[in-house]
């Protein structure tokens, strides 16, 4: 699979990595309920991790959010005698909250004691790359970005990055230390929720990981939401009414001759600025499957 460097100083990763947000998936009405995709057997997600390193993936990508902790747990699992063959990516920040699923919170202590929790259930002493998840307003960038410099130093993560954030924290954050990434949302249905951190990201070489650029499987091949469980947040999505749209782009996508979920890669790694893809696998078939998506 190509690679290609993740910002200036970052390692070489492949174009397609292993999302896990899906796996992270716990039943409705759980204590430590998130967003629910549906069921998820933790033997099958071990196995689709695998099935994606096996096939040439060398990244995962993760946060506690996912689950709260399910999916690093999961990860943890799968990674067992594999550590040194895949870049592990984790996130920081995000916290339950009772009255809206999470809130952020991304001061310094709280950064610090979310990733130790991150590196006991991975079972790592480091992770390689530590990205705060989303934006604290009540934090300034300043200090969270400082944290996470402090926890590079320490050993404890290898780069830092910036999750879901508008391009002038992205610029504050540059100027007390570089910034090696940052992810942002991006797909042929929906844009980033922030587009002028693509300009950014271009202009000072930072990396660009790109999450849901299936759009959450709507840009799947014979996705239905018809057939998703009654409470599987997708059934909500704005997209369920999009089916006019993905049609035309299943029609553009077959006189490729790619399928769709191919199309929507290549198109999301055509971008300008782009490095890589995060894509979701759930069983050993999708995880085997993410060599062919990077695939001319």
């Amino acid at each position: 699979m190509e690679r290609r460097r993740l910002g200036a100083d970052g390692p070489e990763i492949t174009v397609v990595g292993v999302g896990t947000a899906p796996i992270g998936s716990m039943p409705v009405g759980s204590a430590r309920e998130w967003i629910y995709w549906g069921g998820q057997d933790e033997r099958e997600a071990i196995a689709a991790i695998r099935a994606a390193l096996d096939a040439g993936a060398n990244w995962i990508d993760t946060a506690p959010f996912y689950g709260w902790g399910r999916a690093e747990d999961i990860v943890r699992r799968a990674l067992h005698g594999r550590r040194d063959d895949v870049f592990l990516f984790t996130k920081c920040g995000t916290i339950p909250d009772p009255d809206r699923v999470s809130r952020m919170d991304n001061r310094p202590e709280a950064i610090r004691a979310d990733l130790e929790a991150s590196l006991l259930r991975l079972g790592v002493d480091h992770v390689d790359l530590l990205q705060i998840h989303d934006l604290d307003r009540a934090t300034p960038i300043e200090e969270s970005w400082g944290e996470l410099q402090r926890l590079r130093d320490e050993g404890k993560t290898r780069w830092a990055g910036l999750s879901n954030h508008p391009a002038e924290l992205v610029e504050r954050a540059h100027a007390v230390a570089p910034v090696t990434s940052c992810q942002e949302s991006l797909s042929l249905l929906v844009g980033p929720r922030y587009p002028d951190v693509l300009e950014v990201v271009r202009r000072h070489g930072i990396g660009l990981l790109c999450w849901a650029p299936l759009a959450s499987g709507f840009l799947v091949d014979g996705f239905s939401t018809k057939e998703l469980e009654p409470d599987d947040f997708r059934r909500s999505s704005p997209l369920a009414h999009r089916s006019r749209e993905i049609a035309g782009h299943a029609r553009e996508a077959a006189g490729r001759s790619r399928t769709l979920r191919r199309h929507a890669i290549a198109w999301v790694l055509e971008q300008p600025g782009v490095t890589a893809a995060i894509v979701g696998v759930r069983n050993a078939g999708e995880g085997s499957e993410v060599a062919a998506l990077a695939a001319d």
